[in-house]
């Protein structure tokens, strides 16, 4: 594929259906909204529907977490969903150099290497979902089910509403 992401090749080579969503991400105020409040805003889809890729520490690694950009990531969950005492956010420059991906365009597919990764249950909600393809104004839709399938990735309660 010309212009594909590691994303996309990821996705491509383990035979999952995806539509690829392109969008001018200088077009949206993604400073007051937010990268993945604003890719919402600009594809025209739900809030719910678009989710964020963040990175988290637990005592053991580095843990890519999936939560809806309406949403919040809770650490106190995602640490009883990890059986750890506790997580805490990996700072932005680490988060780019560990999964290979620019802040605000980090996808959950083709990072640098293989890490633990938790999406919110709220995912199962729709038969598709959006994350970052690997660039900033790059979005894929994919099914929650092969997410959590491509990535090999637990499911649990780790978004907060309280924003």
């Amino acid at each position: 594929m010309k212009g594909a992401t590691p994303a996309m090749v990821m996705l491509e080579r383990s035979g999952v259906e995806f539509a690829v969503h392109a969008f001018d991400h200088d077009l949206v105020d993604a400073e007051e909204l937010g990268y993945g409040r604003a890719a919402a805003h600009a594809l025209g889809v739900e809030e719910s529907r678009v989710f964020k890729t963040l990175l988290a520490q637990s005592e053991k690694s580095a843990v890519v977490a999936i939560v809806p950009v309406s949403s919040q990531l809770s650490l106190k969950s995602l640490a009883q969903v990890l059986g750890v005492k506790r997580c805490e956010m990996v700072p932005a420059n680490d988060a780019q150099r560990i999964t290979g991906y620019v802040v605000g365009g980090i996808s959950p597919f083709g990072q640098k290497r293989k890490l633990l990764t938790v999406v919110d249950e709220s995912a199962n909600d729709y038969s598709t979902i959006f994350v970052s393809g690997g660039r900033r104004g790059l979005d894929l839709e994919v099914a929650p089910s092969d997410l959590l399938r491509v990535l090999d990735a637990k499911s649990g309660a780790i978004a907060t509403t309280d924003v």
